[in-house]
């Protein structure tokens, strides 16, 4: 029987990568478990068309109902599916190599050169989010990796249809009885839209949803909201009303011929692109027409806000009004007490590399936040989340982020220690030590010391980190940071 991978973990395995727990490169996922076709990215629309060419080909006697292994791919080499992943001889490459694909450093080469591991990512993500791409062969031993390119971006008729199928909203019956966490963080919870054009260095989202955003009808997000409220648990309180960033809804490029002919990975970094519509008001009129539904008491953004477009000055006034008027919205309707957002770190260096806006961004937004907080006479927190280790992160540059965190009293708490991920500029940076774009050197901390040494600093505040924090700032020569931590008369 043929077989089939799906989902986001085969999607990201489907070139050579690096896997974080082996420590090693891997070749795709194809060449290791010996399946058929990989499906990457959000699978409706090629698993429909294969479905289609076996079912045309069934119905015209040229296939049997259950096809073979080798009936499947002689079907996939006459008639290619978009958005697929096969391995197969040169000869049986569709149409042949020709000049218009793309031909990345084969594995073999990747496993002896790290810089031309790092120079293939650069175009595995130019390809995954571009309007118009193009074919992408690698070699792997004696057989040829053929990546097709994937689908255009799902149309809001697409994607309502799928969102619209009838499904249960529940776990698999195996769980039945079992309290899932993941499950209850997102058993009342909509999303709204699919894509993300951030590019953040560290994110997947864009390898597998694509940096172009898909939304939905608010007559099919309703649809939804009204099944909800009649589940037998719901008390009126949705969880989150986002997607992969919560306010992207409904934005696109202004002339789509300039989006045709770009391959940034980002509509947003190093700056906002002056042909991205940043329009804020389809999502709030969503947001309204959702809490004025019967049922419902509240709806809360759960995370994922992009601050840098709510400051962004377009020159359009009413754009500009309505960024601010979406702002008010959501800190006073739409917090649940904590509103969580993603500076990640404090370092502007750090922050480029990460494709993060400059931290003074989130300087603004918090002081934003707290003045709306107390016009309205709420008490509502501002959570951040910071990232240590990074490609390109020093330890000072930690000391620094725990100085410039305390002087803005914060006490960290959702952080985490970079973790390689395949297929993310980050990765590709930590593992070969060069930067993909640039092939520049970039340092990463790398040992558990190393890491351990970085990921100390968030932590400044707790009795037992004191000790090493003051040895590893006298090593780096920071006793300015040092008195900013401690203060000289308390430190004495």
């Amino acid at each position: 029987m043929p077989v089939v991978l799906g989902g986001i973990e085969a999607s990201l395995r489907r070139v050579t990568h690096y896997d974080y727990w082996q420590e090693r490169l891997r070749p795709s996922i194809l060449c290791d478990s010996g399946a058929d076709l990989i499906i990457y990215g959000m699978g409706e629309l090629p698993v429909q068309r294969l479905c289609r060419e076996i079912e045309d080909r069934v119905l015209h006697g040229r296939l049997d109902a259950f096809c073979s292994a080798a009936d499947f791919q002689t079907l996939l080499r006459r008639k290619p599916v978009l958005q697929t992943v096969t391995l197969c001889n040169k000869e049986d490459i569709p149409g042949g190599i020709s000049e218009d694909d793309i031909q990345l450093a084969s594995h073999e080469t990747c496993l002896k050169d790290r810089r031309a591991y790092a120079a293939n990512f650069r175009h595995i993500e130019e390809e995954s989010n571009k309007l118009h791409p193009q074919r992408i062969i690698q070699q792997v031993g004696n057989k040829f990796l053929v990546v097709a390119p994937p689908f255009p971006p799902m149309t809001t008729e697409q994607i309502d249809r799928s969102f619209d199928l009838p499904y249960t909203r529940l776990p698999h019956p195996k769980y039945k009885g079992k309290r899932i966490p993941a499950y209850e963080m997102i058993k009342f919870s909509v999303c709204l839209h699919r894509g993300c054009f951030g590019g953040c260095a560290f994110c997947t989202i864009s390898a597998h949803q694509g940096k172009f955003i898909m939304s939905r009808s608010r007559e099919s997000v309703l649809r939804e909201v009204k099944e909800i409220t009649e589940m037998p648990d719901f008390k009126g309180y949705l969880s989150d009303l986002g997607g992969p960033s919560a306010n992207m809804y409904g934005m696109s490029g202004r002339d789509r011929t300039l989006c045709e002919r770009c391959k940034r990975p980002s509509c947003i970094h190093p700056k906002i692109c002056p042909n991205l519509n940043t329009d804020h008001r389809p999502l709030t009129a969503l947001y309204r027409a959702v809490d004025a539904l019967p049922g419902i008491k509240k709806s809360f953004i759960g995370s994922g806000v992009r601050y840098d477009l709510l400051l962004h000055r377009s020159g359009d006034e009413a754009i500009d009004r309505a960024a601010e008027e979406y702002t008010r919205e959501l800190i006073t309707r739409h917090v649940s007490g904590r509103l969580k957002v993603a500076p990640e770190h404090t370092s502007d260096r750090v922050l480029h590399l990460m494709r993060k806006p400059p931290f003074k961004l989130f300087g603004d937004f918090k002081r934003i936040f707290d003045r709306i907080n107390r016009e309205a006479g709420l008490r509502q927190q501002i959570i951040p989340y910071f990232i240590s280790s990074h490609p390109g992160c020093l330890e000072e540059d930690m000391a620094e982020l725990a100085a410039l965190t305390k002087d803005m009293d914060f006490q960290l708490e959702q952080v985490q220690d970079f973790t390689p991920t395949p297929m993310t500029v980050s990765t590709e940076a930590w593992y070969s030590g060069y930067h993909p774009y640039t092939l520049d050197p970039v340092f990463s901390a790398k040992t558990p010391a190393e890491k351990l040494r970085q990921r100390m600093f968030f932590f400044w505040y707790k009795p037992e980190e004191r000790g090493k924090i003051t040895a590893a700032l006298r090593r780096l020569g920071r006793e300015d940071l040092l008195d900013r931590l401690y203060g000289k008369k308390k430190r004495k």
